[in-house]
C-alpha cells in the first residue's frame, strides 16, 4: 500500500529539440534553457534536414523551430513534416513550438496551418519561454501576446467577399503575369482582365499588383 506521506516522483523533464540556423543564437537557447527547470535540451539542429534527421533519432517532446532557416526547408516545412511523421506511433511525433522575430499574419498562419502548436517571438521574457515549452508539451496552445492579438483580429475581421473570377486572376497575378498573359490564360480579353483588377483592388483596399498578391496571401485568398 502506498504511503499518501511519501514524497511524489518527480516530473520527467521536458525533452527539447532546439533549431536555429545561427550559432550564436542557438548558443545563447541552450545557456539559456540550461538554467530552466523541468527542461532538457537533448539536441541542436541549425537545418531543417538536420532537425528531422534528430527529432526521428532523439524523440524529443518538443521542437524550438526558428522559421527562417537559411539554405534547404524552412522552419514551416519541417514543422509540417515534423508534426506529420506518425508513422512511428504518437509518442514519437513532437510538438513544435515556433520560436521567431518574424510576426506578420502570413507567417503565423503559415506556422499554424502546418501544425505548430505555439508561435513566440524571440523578445519574450525567459519566463515566459519556459512557460510556452511546458504548455507545448502538454499540447496546449503557447502564443506571444502580439501573436494572440493579431490571430483574434483575423479571425473577427470579414474575409473580401471575391468572385470566382477575381479569385483566378488574383492567382494569375501571383505568379507575375501581366494582364496580357493573364487574358490569354483565362481566354478573355486584356479590358475584362483590367475592370477586374479594379474591382480586386478595391475589395482589398490596395492600388498596386504587389499589394494585392500581399494582402490575397496574408488573408489566405489564393489557393
Amino acid at each position: 500500500m502506498t504511503d499518501p506521506a511519501a514524497p511524489r516522483p518527480a516530473a520527467a523533464p521536458v525533452r527539447i529539440l532546439v533549431c536555429d540556423d545561427h550559432v550564436v543564437v542557438r548558443a545563447g537557447l541552450l545557456a539559456l534553457l540550461d538554467s530552466a527547470p523541468g527542461i532538457e535540451v537533448v539536441g541542436e539542429a541549425g537545418t531543417g534536414e538536420e532537425a528531422l534527421a534528430l527529432a526521428a533519432r532523439l524523440t524529443p517532446d518538443v521542437v524550438l523551430m526558428d522559421l527562417q532557416l537559411g539554405a534547404g526547408i524552412d522552419g514551416v516545412e519541417t514543422t509540417r513534416r515534423l508534426t506529420a511523421a506518425t508513422g512511428a506511433g504518437p509518442a514519437r511525433t513532437p510538438h513544435v513550438l515556433v520560436l521567431t522575430t518574424y510576426d506578420t499574419d502570413a507567417d503565423i498562419t503559415r506556422a499554424i496551418e502546418a501544425g505548430a502548436t505555439g508561435y513566440l517571438l524571440k523578445a519574450e521574457r525567459p519566463e515566459e519561454l519556459f512557460a510556452a515549452i511546458h504548455a507545448a508539451a502538454q499540447g496546449r496552445t503557447a502564443l506571444s501576446g502580439p501573436v494572440a492579438g493579431r490571430v483574434m483580429a483575423n479571425l473577427r475581421r470579414p474575409r473580401p467577399a471575391l468572385t470566382g473570377r477575381e479569385r483566378d486572376i488574383l492567382a494569375q497575378l501571383a505568379t507575375g503575369l501581366g494582364n496580357r498573359e493573364i487574358a490569354r490564360a483565362l481566354f478573355i480579353s486584356e479590358a475584362t482582365v483590367k475592370t477586374h483588377l479594379r474591382r480586386i483592388y478595391d475589395k482589398l483596399g490596395v492600388d498596386t499588383r504587389a499589394g494585392a498578391v500581399a494582402v490575397a496571401k496574408e488573408q489566405r485568398l489564393l489557393p
